[in-house]
């Protein structure tokens, strides 16, 4: 399964009933909401990563992709605009991409 491919899933599911649906029932409550189960998701693969539990960072890993899809369809950020933004970075540093990025 590609990133693509599991947008199209968080779209259609985004369409179907609350009752049905989690991810039509995550976004119902809101781009905060989404952007709370994202950041739930993001610690504990944080967690696994530390324990070093690769089965539990796997699937842990699989829950924050999906959720940070969730998050970008609730504030309507495409996939394309994210991959744009990482194309534009390709070719240079990390180090010099992130000392040209505005603080605040």
């Amino acid at each position: 399964m590609t990133l693509e491919e599991l947008e199209e899933i968080v779209a259609t599911r985004a369409g179907a009933s609350p009752d049905e649906s989690w991810t039509a029932k995550l976004l119902a409550k809101g781009p905060e909401k989404a952007a709370e189960k994202f950041g739930e998701e993001a610690v504990e693969a944080i967690i696994e990563a530390v324990r070093g539990d690769r089965d539990r960072l796997t699937s842990e890993a699989a829950d924050v992709l999906f959720h940070l899809l969730v998050m970008l369809k609730a504030r309507d950020v495409p996939l394309s605009a994210v991959m744009a933004e990482l194309a534009r970075r390709q070719g240079r540093s990390g180090l010099s991409e992130k000392a040209s990025r505005k603080e605040g």
